[in-house]
């Protein structure tokens, strides 16, 4: 009988930790399809971040480092200078990426540092118990906002995409999403982008996937994709912020 479907050779055989909704796992899937059709696998690094994810390293069959909270691209940095050759990828969140990690975040974005950012944007810190993230909506309730997010006190939430767009080190800034087959199939493609820039050395990329938290939204997993659809999607708008091959070419 002809196999239609099975699990990517990359992914490991443990079960994920994931709460029930949480959208991690169909990324997980999404990188290790990409890793399995390029063939990289034994030439592939990943740096596990601090968060929800951090247990990443248990996932993929490929090598895997563990970077302090927001250490990833500087640790990804080392790894891809020490090791030309090899695929570097970082696997993040909010928290992590865009608060205690945005100056690392910047700099080897605006270096061009060639490797590949899996960036998880759910709006609120996950692990830790739903505190107001950089990413929090205005007005979002969280566990330090019981009241919403005041932007007058808090400030606005933070657009990564459009921010790195603007860096000439970046060679791919596209944000995605997962809540639909089409946009999951959409998201596979620009990870794969994201992949592929790197193993062409065109330098910087970065795939944010606008996620859930049904947890911490106390929200059921139906509800968290509604309130994802209804809110999240307006103020983070899909699409491609930056491609160079768009643009002419390499840097």
């Amino acid at each position: 009988m002809a196999v239609v479907f099975e699990k990517p050779k990359a992914l490991s055989d443990v079960p994920f930790h994931y709460c029930p909704g949480c959208t991690h796992g169909i990324v997980h899937r999404l990188v290790a399809e990409v890793i399995d059709e390029l063939g990289i696998e034994g030439q592939t690094v990943g740096v596990a971040s601090v968060g929800c994810s951090v247990f990443s390293y248990n996932y993929f069959n490929c090598d895997m480092v563990q970077a302090a909270h927001g250490r990833a691209p500087a640790v990804a940095t080392g790894l891809k200078r020490a090791l030309p050759e090899n695929v570097i990828f970082t696997y993040q969140g909010d928290g992590d990426l865009a608060a205690i990690g945005m100056a690392e975040t910047v700099h080897a974005a605006t270096r061009g540092e060639n490797i590949t950012v899996i960036f998880i944007n759910n709006a609120i810190y996950g692990m830790t118990g739903g505190q107001m993230a950089p990413t929090s909506l205005p007005g979002q309730v969280t566990q330090t906002s019981p009241y919403g997010r005041d932007v007058k006190t808090a400030g606005y939430p933070v657009r990564v995409c459009e921010l790195l767009s603007t860096l000439t080190g970046t060679a791919l800034a596209q944000r995605v999403t997962v809540d639909t087959v089409a946009h999951v199939k959409e998201a596979k493609k620009a990870i794969k982008k994201g992949f592929e820039n790197q193993i062409n050395k065109k330098g910087y990329s970065i795939i944010e996937v606008v996620s859930t938290c049904p947890t911490n939204w106390g929200l059921s997993p139906q509800e968290a994709i509604t309130w994802l659809r209804d809110n999240m999607l307006p103020y983070y708008p899909l699409g491609v912020y930056k491609d160079i091959d768009a643009e002419g070419g390499d840097k």
